[in-house]
């Protein structure tokens, strides 16, 4: 039976198709949804999966009273704790994205080694993120980091005597610590480089007519500027926030083990501990897919309220 051209157009499509279908399936989807099933099981990896149903979903996010003070506490009241710690440090994120797009606006114009300046700014994002982390456990070392030394020596210089925090050894500290060094990261890093491209995909007739009818550069600014790079902000913002439920591992893990106090410890953090730390498998696939839903709610919301600031 001879195939007509139609069918062996099929064929080879899917035959192309074929390597990255079957790599999404047996890297991506099986693993998935083997994590939901195990959701709703407990195992410790050495012995046989017990079948709990809701169990570890109800203890995750549920609440009872306390048989000594009566009190409603959380059944799990780390997972709060480091729910809340995921979030703080995600309050970083608007002060990334406005000092990204003023980067950006800066690097936009043209001046000389205009490129050697761009790949300065965008060096730390590129760079492994195990040597950042060394690097900035250093810099916050209470006794000999540079930055304590910066604030010593220059209390000297205005007459004070300033003594630096302990940073990633205080609580109160340790979470603006670890926001100040993202920040330092983020502000040269693929945000930049998207509002760059941005920036530079505005047509230049938009200035020269604004500049005829007299507008100054805060007005072309909030004019034109702002709507036509919304998309990229829009994008940007989405990602940024799917980014900060999915990070702090790579900080707790190397500078801080999630201290002190549970401080710095986030929701991937407590997933790795639940996984690798104390063999809790189903617990942590249950973490997993709470964070996804989490996710996929706030990317609704900012798909459904924050696509209508957008200009297209």
């Amino acid at each position: 039976m001879r195939m007509n051209a139609r069918t062996k157009e099929t064929i080879a499509a899917y035959g192309f198709l074929a390597p990255n279908l079957i790599g999404f399936m047996v890297f991506t989807f099986v693993p998935v949804f083997f994590s939901l099933v195990l959701s709703f099981y407990k195992w410790d990896i050495l012995t046989a999966p017990q079948f709990i149903g809701f169990d570890n979903f109800i203890h995750l996010l549920g609440f009872g009273r306390d048989p000594v003070t009566n009190h409603i506490i959380a059944k799990d009241p780390k997972f709060w704790q480091y729910l809340w710690n995921t979030v703080f440090l995600m309050f970083s994120i608007p002060v990334c994205m406005m000092a990204s797009l003023a980067l950006a606006i800066a690097l936009n114009r043209k001046v000389r080694c205009e490129s050697m300046f761009r790949t300065i700014f965008f060096l730390p994002s590129i760079c492994p993120g195990v040597a950042i982390s060394i690097l900035w456990l250093w810099i916050f070392n209470p006794e000999y980091g540079m930055l304590n030394n910066i604030i010593y020596w220059g209390g000297k210089f205005l007459g004070f005597n300033l003594q630096g925090p302990l940073w990633l050894n205080s609580p109160g500290w340790a979470k603006p610590s670890l926001m100040l060094m993202n920040f330092w990261i983020a502000i040269g890093g693929m945000n930049m480089i998207l509002y760059l491209a941005a920036l530079q995909g505005i047509p230049r007739d938009f200035y020269e007519a604004a500049e005829i009818d007299g507008a100054n550069g805060w007005q072309k600014f909030w004019a034109i500027t702002w709507p036509q790079i919304s998309p990229t902000t829009f994008f940007i913002a989405i990602m940024s926030i799917i980014g900060g439920f999915q990070g702090g591992f790579m900080q707790a893990y190397i500078m801080t083990g999630g201290g002190p106090g549970g401080a710095t410890t986030t929701i991937e953090y407590y997933i790795f501990n639940n996984l690798y730390t104390w063999q809790n498998v189903g617990y942590a696939a249950a973490i997993a897919w709470f964070l996804f839903m989490v996710i996929f709610v706030v990317s609704l919301v900012n798909w459904r309220f924050g696509g209508k600031l957008v200009h297209y």
